[in-house]
């Protein structure tokens, strides 16, 4: 059994899906979106971000943690650098609690699920209704990506034989593999 925590980070809405593969099938523990009141100032909106991951990652019980890569159009960095806020607590509380993380482009992602690297978001929606056996496919879309984020890592889990009790030097391997694209 291993258990995964996926987030979509985001400063307004960070969406988090808690996956959870036995033998061949996965299963959602939880899902939802963590959300920061826009009236508040930066440092509130980063207490309750910080607050809800805190709590997720409490109630999950998770072995491992993975998460979006930062990604930026050079049209709109303020994003990045608003996205890398949230991604920073996410760190944070993984560190605290001694839980790996593993980063994860988008493309990775979408090549992990569909096989297709740019495959368009209904795709990676069904892909994720199928793995998981979903009657409807994920929404809103903060909780999809973040379901997708945590099958992408169990997946090539698989693919790479890792699991929750190898030890730390496996574990470094696997995630200097993934993070070489393999």
């Amino acid at each position: 059994m291993m258990r995964v925590a996926g987030f979509d980070p985001g400063l307004g809405t960070t969406g988090f899906g808690v996956v959870e593969v036995r033998g061949r099938d996965y299963f959602v523990v939880q899902a939802g979106v963590i959300r920061a009141k826009k009236k508040l100032d930066l440092s509130d909106r980063l207490k309750e971000i910080y607050e809800g991951i805190q709590q997720v990652l409490l109630e999950s019980e998770c072995d491992e943690i993975a998460v979006e890569e930062l990604y930026s159009h050079y049209e709109h960095p303020r994003t990045a650098i608003l996205m890398a806020h949230a991604r920073g607590l996410i760190f944070l509380a993984a560190g605290e609690r001694g839980i790996p993380v593993t980063s994860y482009s988008a493309k990775r992602i979408k090549q992990t699920l569909t096989g297709n690297g740019n495959a368009h978001k209904l795709q990676v929606q069904r892909c994720i209704q199928a793995q998981l056996s979903l009657s409807k496919l994920p929404e809103p879309a903060d909780v999809a990506d973040a379901l997708a984020v945590a099958l992408c890592h169990l997946n090539r889990a698989r693919i790479f034989g890792a699991n929750p009790g190898m030890s730390r030097a496996r574990l470094r391997a696997f995630q200097d593999q993934t993070r070489r694209g393999g």
